[in-house]
Parts: structure tokens; sequence; C-alpha cells
């Protein structure tokens, strides 16, 4: 295998990520995907599985809603997971809040802001037994994912419409306070946002949209651009929060404008492709021309059979942006534990490294996917021994 150190933020270049979403879905169902695939159970071997492919960096969740009881915490839920990567030396970087919080919290009240602030900072103190190193924390999932799915088009609970910029906002708030309370526990922590980067085209034949799907396609950095003070500046944002940016990549995120189903989607999986289509290298220097930040891919993958040319394009793609002289972090496979839908946990998507496989004793057996597996040995290699030689 090849070595696979990053350079300097993370312990790997190479990460792993695991669902870690625990919000209500719109049937009012709430998830807990941990549980579902007993990662909170496992976590132990699940990390020890990391470092048998040299991932020694890895995304996971800390589950509020179950950690909070009215501004009470219990972290016995996160301590065995806090514990078990301290033994296998796997750094993580802790997702605070993924699309879930306590059911009594209003998302719009500012007493929402306060709780999310107080609990970051008991979080982070509780977390601070657990490594000697530089934390790192994700304040809030995907602040423009959850404005739009929440705020926008009711995908998630609490399901509102037309007003996902107003969430923003709120989110942003939240982000900003939950931050200063991590930073009054341990001024050395390292924050990592999270977000969408999307290609938005005009449809062809179509000019009078063009000016929609310009707006759409820079509403990818309405949340960036608050948090670092740019626009909406009674927020509070400034420069120092916009600390590490990590940007979430799937086959789904360029179309034409408005979006809004399949047929609007440019085809990743056809040849040739469209060629309107934008390679990953080049949006990676979009957003790094534009902040100036330490970047990485914070999420990516693919399902069923394109797992592996969708890896070995990432990493061809990775190579592509150090040579242009982006100083890419590193790239974490999300999810890297095949994981089911949102809205149907009998659906699984069969986009993990591992597929997780139903025993008689309800256990859910880690089983590698070996031409998954075959093509991210080949990228790694690919993508080290371009950096070793630069």
């Amino acid at each position: 295998m090849a070595h696979t150190h990053g350079g300097g933020l993370f312990r790997s270049f190479w990460m792993g990520g695991f669902e870690s979403a625990c919000h209500t879905n719109r049937a009012g169902q709430c998830l807990d995907m941990l549980a579902t695939t007993q990662h909170d159970l496992q976590a132990e071997a699940d990390y020890a599985l990391l470092r048998q492919i040299s991932i020694r960096t890895a995304r996971d969740g800390v589950r509020w809603p179950q950690i909070e009881r009215g501004g009470r915490y219990d972290f016995a839920s996160l301590a065995p997971m806090a514990d078990a990567a301290r033994r296998q030396g796997v750094q993580i970087i802790w997702t605070l809040c993924h699309y879930g919080w306590p059911d009594d919290l209003d998302l719009f009240s500012a007493a929402f802001v306060d709780r999310f602030a107080r609990f970051c900072g008991a979080t982070a103190a509780f977390l601070a037994e657990y490594t000697d190193g530089v934390p790192l924390y994700t304040p809030i999932n995907e602040i423009s994912f959850l404005a739009w799915a929440a705020g926008d088009v009711g995908y998630i609970q609490p399901c509102h419409t037309g007003r996902g910029l107003e969430l923003k906002r709120q989110l942003v708030r939240a982000a900003i306070a939950g931050i200063e309370a991590i930073w009054a526990v341990d001024p050395r922590a390292r924050i990592v946002h999270v977000d969408p980067v999307i290609n938005v085209l005009t449809p062809r034949g179509r000019p009078e949209l063009a000016e929609k799907a310009r707006h759409q396609h820079e509403g990818q950095f309405e949340a960036w651009d608050m948090l670092c003070g740019r626009r909406d500046t009674h927020l509070g944002g400034h420069i120092k929060y916009l600390d590490v940016m990590g940007l979430n990549y799937y086959h789904a995120n360029q179309w034409e404008h408005p979006g809004d189903g399949a047929q609007d989607r440019l085809r990743w999986e056809d040849h040739p492709r469209d060629p309107r289509w934008v390679p990953l290298h080049r949006l990676l220097a979009m957003v790094y021309e534009r902040y100036r930040r330490p970047i990485f891919l914070s999420e990516t993958s693919h399902f069923g059979i394109g797992r592996g040319p969708w890896i070995a394009e990432i990493g061809e793609e990775a190579r592509a942006a150090l040579a242009a002289g982006i100083p890419l972090e590193g790239v974490c496979l999300y999810p890297i534990l095949d994981r089911p839908d949102w809205d149907n946990e009998q659906h699984w998507h069969n986009s993990g490294l591992w597929d997780l496989e139903h025993q008689p004793d309800g256990t859910l057996q880690r089983v590698l996917h070996e031409p998954y597996y075959a093509d991210l040995v080949r990228a790694m290699r690919r993508v080290e021994s371009y950096r070793v030689a630069a």
C-alpha cells in the first residue's frame, strides 16, 4: 500500500467518512445512521479497518439529539467512539450537528443559537479528554444543503418552503457562536466547514434563464461568504471563522437550471460527456481562488458498479488539482460504509468501500467491495507518486 500522509492538517491524505445523519425526515421518522449501520457499536473495528488501508483520518458524528436533554448532557453514546478512535490512532473530524437537534428546539429561534453554542462548548470539553492533538470540528454539516432541504423545499423537517436564505443566516449565526464556544475550551481547535461544490448551467435554447442559472450557481458561496464576513455583516462573520473548507462532490453536482429532476443533470456516466461538464479540479480551483483557505474533498463516492471508475477519476482529478498548484489536503470517501436511504431504510445505496451484510445474530458484517478497493489502491498510488515527486 502506498504511503498516504497528508500535508499537515490531517494524518492521512485519504480519509473515511461515516454517515452520521440524525435528523427527522419528511415522513416524521427520526433517523440515526450511526445506529442503523451499527457504527456506534462497531466503531473500534471500523477504525481498525481504516488503518488496514492506510487511512488515519475520518469524519464522524456527534448525535446532538441523543446527547442533550433540556440543557443536560449525557455523552455515554459518544465516549466509546472517542475512546476507540484514540486506541486506534485515528484522527476524527467531529460533526456536531448533522441535520438533527433536540426535539424541544425551534430551529429559527434565538434559543437554538444559544443552546447549540453551549452544546459545542460542552462537547469540546468532553472530547478534550480523548486527544492530545489539535481537535477538528465541523459545527454544522452542509449549511447550504440544510438551508435548502429544511428551509426551501420541505425535504427534511421542519419542512419549510421559501425560508432558505433566512435559515442559512440562522445556521451561520449558530455556527459562529459554536466556534467561539469551542475556542473558549481549546483555542487550538481547527474548524472545518463542509458544503457541496456545484456547477449550474443555463439550459440549451433557454437564454432567458441565464440570470436564474447564474444566481443558483452563485448561491453555493453564500454561507461561506457569510461566515467570512463578505456579506450579511450583521451576522458577525470574519475570515477567522472560515478556517478549513471541505467540498462535497458527487455525480449529480452539475446540472442545468433549475435542477429539479434527473433530466436536468449533466450525466457523468455518458461517454463522451456533455462538453459543458467542468472537471473537478477546476471546480476546486474556483473555490480555492475565491477564498484561499485550506481545502479538501470532504465527501465523494458513487454507487454500484460505478464505485471503482468514480474513484479512479477522483484520483486523477486530485493529481490535476495538485499539479495546478491547488494545495489539496485530502480526499474523504463518504460513506466509507454502505448506508440505507434516508426515506427508505430497506433500500441500501451500495456506495461504501465496505458493503454491510446482515448476519443471523443481527450483526451487520463489513464486506470489502473488492473492485472498488482495487481501483482505490491504484488511485492512492497515482496520487502519492505525484505528491512524493513534487
